[in-house]
């Protein structure tokens, strides 16, 4: 099987993975720097050109699009679904994990457990007051809807810091969430890995002394963790629900039960693959083969 990984960087730690993946596999691998790839839109053949030469023969594609490439990344994954060809994340599951919003809709629409969230466009000085109340009021979590790895995430203690921020947000005109704080995680998440609707992986992060957010690219740590039933249904409910194959699934331990922080549609593999001893990259790889002629639906 001819495999396209699209990726920025065949370099990076999961990439790297994922071809000596699927080369123990006796694949052959394609990376493309999916900013790179030119999109030819004709009638009846769609097809992608790549350093000017036509890119053919692909069985299968696994996206590893970054945040600040959604748009174009998933026009690339979109054209390869349009070639009939099977992607490892279709195009508009990546685009409804991108966007919190939408993300944070959907989980709540089907019952699943999330931070009380609140989200308003404009607010002025006495709405903020108003919009920090509706999730509890301080401490409260302050979060750019374009963030990832923990930038963008601020901590607001009491009203007068979290109504700063707001209002800062606000002049630079960005879009952003107002969550309740979860004090009893304090200051962990399990990111569970899920691949074709099976757990595969999970590990509790802890954030360093004196952060409270637990990402590893912040100073957080990892250690393999033992998942209770609900966390693990949560976890796999959360990925059917925005249609994703492959996902990271972000939970907070509370006292009312596991809360759906994020699912990302990019996780890296060096973090659960070092705490787990899981070979994931090769999970990845099984769940292409059994799907290779599996094209999502346009």
């Amino acid at each position: 099987m001819k495999i396209a990984i699209l990726s920025r960087n065949k370099n990076l730690y999961s990439t790297k993975r994922l071809i000596e993946a699927a080369e123990q596999r006796g694949h052959e691998v394609l990376v493309l720097d999916h900013m790179k790839c030119v999109l030819v839109i004709e009638q009846g053949r769609p097809h992608i050109y790549y350093n000017g030469k036509e890119v053919t023969d692909v069985n299968a594609v696994i996206p590893r699009i970054g945040a600040s490439a959604t748009f174009y990344g998933t026009a690339v994954v979109r054209q390869f679904e349009m070639m009939k060809i099977f992607t490892a994340v279709e195009s508009q599951a990546l685009v409804r994990s991108r966007d919190k919003l939408r993300s944070l809709q959907i989980l709540a629409r089907a019952g699943l457990g999330i931070p009380k969230t609140a989200f308003a466009s404009s607010p002025n000085d006495k709405d903020i007051d108003s919009l920090i109340e509706t999730i509890g009021g301080a401490p409260c979590v302050v979060k750019l809807l374009e963030g990832t790895q923990g930038i963008g995430v601020i901590l607001a203690e009491n009203q007068k810091a979290a109504k700063s921020v707001v209002e800062a947000f606000l002049k630079l005109e960005a879009n952003m969430l107002v969550q309740e704080y979860i004090k009893e995680a304090k200051g962990a998440d399990l990111r569970v890995f899920v691949v074709d609707g099976q757990i595969v992986g999970a590990m509790k992060r802890q954030a360093k002394e004196g952060e409270f957010r637990s990402n590893l690219h912040r100073g957080g740590t990892a250690s393999i963790i033992t998942l209770t039933p609900e966390e693990r249904s949560t976890a796999i409910k959360a990925c059917k629900k925005l249609g994703l194959g492959i996902a990271g699934v972000d939970l907070l331990q509370s006292d009312r039960g596991p809360l759906v922080m994020e699912v990302n549609s990019s996780p890296g593999l060096e973090g659960i693959e070092g705490a787990t001893g899981v070979d994931i990259a090769g999970k990845i790889i099984e769940y292409v083969e059994r799907n290779e002629f599996n094209t999502p639906g346009q």
